[in-house]
């Protein structure tokens, strides 16, 4: 029987199982000139390296291979840029070096999370995600039909004790996800201490750990955090170019061992064949330029550490009663305000107000969190940042007393 016109199309039981980012149903409206956004984790346009980037494009463009296919696992040249980085890093560890063949280039590090959770996952496995945890991997873990398990955090990242304790009760997951340093939404960063635990629980259960690592070389002070992936060989890296030159480049990476990035590069195939030789050949140009990269981090660095304490200082003039977290990296503050406040009903007035951010709900995982919300910070200068926690003030008003950092 041929189904009629009106017959609404099906969709898979994963798809549907899928929440919705709030994140990105706020863009368009915190796109409107008179709402200052605090909701997307957008890098601040002002410091983005216009005048760098065309001077790489123009020279990638003397080769007719900078607008030809390239290869699926990314262009060789970026590859050995990127092992070379994460060699700087310590990512190798006890294993040495990173060597090209263990990196595979990807649009954006998103990508290489939702092709990592196809290559590794399958319905019903165990995923330990952070809670409140990054969206992007909740919609990933979701889509490849996993069991999310959420793990605590506090002021030192993930609540590594917790995860023991759960593994000894007999939980056996597949992976464990962690936005590591400066964590996306908490703002946090993992202790030293937790990440060798973490390593050594992976090691002994035999689970995956997934580092998701956008920010970490945003640290404000000193140099930035090591790896997860010094202290063990079951971890895969997830890094971006996004949040350091560019999002618009799209290039993101995954290291990890050989047959975790071969099987990366086999469902890429089938994704989108390859990703931009003509991007990936101005990231390369960028990242390899060492002293140049050094200096723009720097910059950033400078940037960032002057937006988090300009936005955190009239946060605590401005909305005493209130709690947030006190950033050394990154992009994001996490404000937590007295019972009883609703930040999901208090958003429609904020705008109105002429200002955005992103509720806590949106990044629960295992229970509501209706006080709570996100805020980015690196998006906008100083004097800018003021006048937006003014407008926050103003709808989000709590009880005299002053705030505190947590």
């Amino acid at each position: 029987m041929t189904p009629s016109p009106s017959s609404a199309p099906t969709i898979s039981a994963r798809t549907a199982g899928v929440r919705g980012s709030a994140i990105r149903d706020l863009l368009t409206l915190t796109a409107r000139p008179d709402v200052i956004s605090l909701a997307g984790g957008l890098p601040a346009a002002d410091l983005l390296p216009r005048e760098r980037i065309a001077r790489a494009a123009a020279e990638a463009l003397t080769d007719p291979g900078a607008v030809q296919y390239g290869e699926t696992a990314g262009l060789a040249r970026l590859r050995e840029v990127v092992a070379a980085h994460e060699t700087g890093r310590g990512t190798g560890g006890a294993r040495g070096p990173v060597r090209a063949a263990d990196v595979v280039v990807t649009s954006g590090s998103q990508q290489a999370l939702d092709l990592l959770a196809r290559a590794v996952l399958d319905p019903g496995d165990a995923v330990v995600i952070e809670d409140p945890g990054y969206v992007g991997a909740l919609q990933v873990f979701q889509a490849a039909g996993a069991r999310v398990v959420p793990v605590g955090l506090d002021e030192h990242g993930m609540r590594v004790d917790e995860l023991a304790d759960r593994l000894a009760a007999g939980l056996r997951p597949r992976l464990v996800h962690t936005v590591s340093s400066f964590h996306n939404p908490r703002g946090v960063t993992l202790a030293a201490e937790r990440r060798r635990a973490l390593a050594e629980l992976a090691e002994r259960h035999g689970f995956l750990v997934v580092e998701d690592d956008p920010y970490g070389l945003l640290s404000f002070d000193g140099p930035p955090p090591e790896p997860v992936a010094a202290h063990g060989e079951r971890v895969v890296r997830l890094g971006s170019a996004s949040k350091v030159l560019a999002p618009a480049l799209r290039v993101g990476w995954l290291v990890g061992p050989p047959e975790i990035a071969a099987a990366v590069e086999l469902l890429r195939q089938g994704a989108d064949l390859c990703g931009s030789t003509l991007t990936q050949a101005i990231a390369a140009d960028l990242l390899a330029d060492h002293d140049w990269f050094a200096g723009h981090l720097d910059t950033l660095r400078r940037a960032g550490a002057a937006r988090a304490a300009a936005f955190t200082g009239a946060v605590a003039e401005l909305l005493p009663g209130a709690t947030w977290s006190r950033p050394t990296g990154g992009m994001f503050c996490w404000l937590e305000l007295p019972a009883g406040t609703d930040t999901t009903a208090a958003l429609p007035r904020a705008l109105e107000a002429g200002v955005g951010f992103v509720p806590g709900s949106a990044f629960a995982v295992g229970g509501a969190l209706p006080s709570a919300a996100r805020c980015c910070f690196a998006s906008h200068p100083p004097e800018v940042l003021r006048e937006a926690a003014r407008r926050l003030a103003t709808v989000l008003a709590v009880p005299s007393g002053r705030g505190r950092s947590t």
